[in-house]
Order: structure tokens, then C-alpha cells, then sequence
């Protein structure tokens, strides 16, 4: 069977040169972001939007949030607002390393995108980031037209965010979410699914990276078995409508398909897509990947599924 995406093997070589090897050789939250922000480099041409500002949400209990809100180049009828966390396992990542995906799903969908420039461990371990996501949501509901309905998405520990914010939303009868968009979640601490031994060395993001993201976020090993952070052990009834992608060279791929599955045994209405022969964080590789233009694609289009607008076409 020929491979469906010759051109993911020069950029996986590459990638898992340089990427450090965290958990190993790598242990200082500091050293590793240094590295991940040479490694990360800006795009030559950003897609154009209409806007790019910033404000900030404030805390419950003080301080602020960083927000970056990136308005499309043309807004859909009924546009949503999308509250987008970004991946990096808790530890590393933040509006530059996000950035072009933002503009790419602003323009894609025709609405608003807020990025959300949350805490990073270990400094600010659990609780600290779902904190900041819900002090986001918030603002964002309170400053945006009545009846705009918000969609929460996220990669990765990003994935995981906004998960657990829907949770945490429901629980605490917060701000209503139309809909999640989860990015190859990390939904489960025990980090012990067939995909972790499968792939788990040699496809960009490694078992022992993802361990070592994991030991960063929790201030005390028993957080691990909290429903906001070990999604696949919550009650996950009432959740909003979900869309789940998956990668079939990643370790999460197994996790991120049991969430899929129990929303579903739930009654959640969920849909999910696994792109063969791609590796955890694919999408942030549009120009490189045809694999990510196409996940492109069908993600906008199930976010406007989730926010109930009509098919918006890209400007």
C-alpha cells in the first residue's frame, strides 16, 4: 500500500534531531524552552488576518491572563468564538509557537480566535492552567455579543485544557460551550496504552518526553487521578459536542481514541479522525505537510459543525 504521505519522513528525521530529549538529558523546564523556541522558528510569511490584538482576563483570585484574539480575514454568519489552548506539554509553547495555527483557523472558520497565554509548569503546576482557561472562557463570554456561542479547542496538553475546562464548566454550571475541537489529547496519566510502547521512541515526541511533561504538571502524584486532568477516569455525560483527532505515529493515539469512544458511551455526540502515517503535532506543519493542510480542512469544518453555522468558505 503506498504511503499516503511521502513527505512526513525528511521532516521526521529532522525533527527528532533537533528536538531535545526531554526527561533524559534535558531536565530543566528553562534549558528546554530555549530550545523549543529555536527550534519553533517563526513562519517566513504569516497568514494575513484581519486583526491581531491583545488583552488580558483577570483571575478570581488575582493577576491576569495574556490574551491574543486574531480576527478573520472575512467573518461567517453566526460565527462562534474559539477559545484555543495551546500544546507543549504544560510546560512550553505560548502565542509564537501557536501563532500560525491561529491564523489559519481564524480565516478557515470566518470567526474570532482567542489564544490563551495560560501558566506554564512546573512553576505553576495543576491546577494553575485550567484555572487561567476558565478565567479566559469568562472574559470571553462577558465581552463578546449575547448569544455568540464559544467553542473551546486545543493540542496536546491543550487538548486536555479545554477537555477539562467542558468539564469543569459543567460541574460548576459555568459558561455554556457550544462544542471542543481536542487536537491528539493527553487524556490519561498512567501514560501505559498499546501506542506508547508502539511509538514511542523515534516519531518526534517520545514516551519519555510525555512522562516528563506529565511529572512537570503535578505538584503531587495523586492530582494524576483527578477527573480535570486524567480525563479518560471522568463521568463525561452533558459534555458539549466533540470533534477528536488523532495520529497513528503517536503515543497519545490510543488515549486520544479511548476519549472519543467513552464520550460517545456517554451520549456525548462526538466525531474523530485518525490521519495515518503522522506524528504527534502534524497540524503545526502546514507548510510542510500536506497531511496538515488537509487536517486543516476538516477541522474547520467540524468546528462550524460544532457551533451550528452554515459552511463558511476561506477567504
Amino acid at each position: 500500500m503506498p504511503d499516503p504521505y511521502p513527505d512526513v519522513a525528511a521532516l521526521l528525521a529532522h525533527l527528532n534531531e533537533l528536538f531535545p530529549a526531554l526527561g533524559t538529558a534535558v531536565t530543566d523546564a528553562d534549558e528546554a524552552r530555549r530550545l523549543f523556541a529555536a527550534l519553533r522558528r517563526p513562519v517566513a510569511q504569516p497568514t494575513p488576518v484581519r486583526a491581531v490584538t491583545e488583552t488580558v482576563a483577570a483571575r478570581d483570585h488575582g493577576g491576569v491572563v495574556p490574551l491574543r484574539h486574531y480576527s478573520p480575514a472575512t467573518r461567517a454568519d453566526g460565527a462562534p468564538v474559539v477559545l484555543f489552548l495551546h500544546g507543549g506539554g504544560w510546560v512550553l509553547g505560548g502565542f509564537d509557537s501557536h501563532d500560525e495555527l491561529c491564523r489559519r483557523l481564524a480565516n478557515g472558520i470566518g470567526a474570532t480566535v482567542t489564544a490563551v497565554d495560560y501558566r506554564l509548569a512546573p512553576e505553576h503546576p495543576f491546577p494553575a492552567a485550567l484555572e487561567d482557561a476558565a478565567a479566559a472562557l469568562r472574559h470571553v463570554v462577558a465581552t463578546s455579543p449575547q448569544g455568540t456561542r464559544v467553542v473551546v479547542a486545543g493540542d496536546s496538553a491543550g487538548g486536555n485544557l479545554a477537555a477539562a475546562l467542558c468539564l469543569l464548566t459543567r460541574d460548576e454550571a459555568g459558561p455554556e460551550i457550544a462544542g471542543q475541537l481536542l487536537l491528539y489529547p493527553m487524556t490519561d496519566q498512567a501514560c501505559d496504552s498499546p501506542s506508547y510502547r508502539d511509538n514511542g521512541q523515534g516519531f518526534y515526541i517520545t514516551a519519555d518526553h510525555l512522562r516528563w511533561f506529565w511529572s512537570q504538571y503535578l505538584r503531587y502524584e495523586t492530582d494524576g487521578a483527578s477527573r480535570y486532568v486524567s480525563l479518560l477516569r471522568a463521568n463525561l455525560q452533558g459534555l458539549p459536542p466533540a470533534h477528536v483527532v488523532t495520529a497513528g505515529l503517536d503515543p497519545l493515539r490510543d488515549e486520544g481514541e479511548a476519549f472519543a469512544r467513552r464520550l460517545a458511551e456517554a451520549g456525548v455526540d462526538v466525531t474523530w479522525r485518525r490521519y495515518e502515517g503522522v506524528f504527534h503535532g502534524f497540524v503545526l506543519f502546514p507548510e510542510q505537510l500536506a497531511a496538515a493542510r488537509e487536517a486543516h480542512a476538516d477541522i474547520c469544518a467540524a468546528m462550524l459543525r460544532l457551533a451550528g453555522v452554515t459552511a463558511h468558505a476561506e477567504q
